[in-house]
């Protein structure tokens, strides 16, 4: 009877030759991490400052109905009052819709240079990672040449 092979003897010699080299992941690994940090701190300062508009018109907002709500002495001043809680309201609007546009576009722009940052970073990791597998498998193959003479 045929006896089978073993071949562990012969795939360990072979991953001895062609070692991995875990530094490039690491790297890569750092890369993404610093990355994913950045991101959060650009979505949460912009989470804070949304917050921040949305309490101040609120505020704003409640401030007007207190005013509003006040009792009058002629009933035409409540027609009036209503008209300048519409005006102001619109008014409020407006600004805090701004606000949130510049917020928006600040995180765009804040992405923009992060993401254009990024794939600089990590082209130059995979760079780096090539250079140095190309040199490790080359002085490997050299070995097992030179060994197998």
């Amino acid at each position: 009877m045929a006896k089978a092979q073993d071949f562990t003897k012969m795939v360990q010699d072979m991953m001895g030759a062609f070692p991995v080299d875990t530094a490039a992941f690491q790297d890569g690994f750092k890369t993404q991490a610093a990355f994913g940090e950045k991101m959060s701190k650009v979505a949460l300062d912009a989470a804070e400052k949304s917050t921040e508009v949305s309490s101040k018109w609120t505020k704003e907002t409640l401030a007007k109905l207190s005013t509003m709500s006040k009792v009058k002495e002629d009933p035409a001043d409540y027609g009036k009052s209503m008209t300048d809680f519409a005006s102001a309201t619109a008014e409020m609007a407006a600004e805090n819709m701004a606000a949130f546009a510049e917020i928006a576009k600040k995180v765009q722009m804040e992405t923009v240079e992060l993401m254009l940052a990024a794939g600089k970073d990590i082209s130059e990791d995979a760079t780096a990672a090539v250079k140095k597998a190309t040199s490790d498998v080359t002085a490997a193959a050299k070995k097992a040449t030179a060994t197998a003479k």
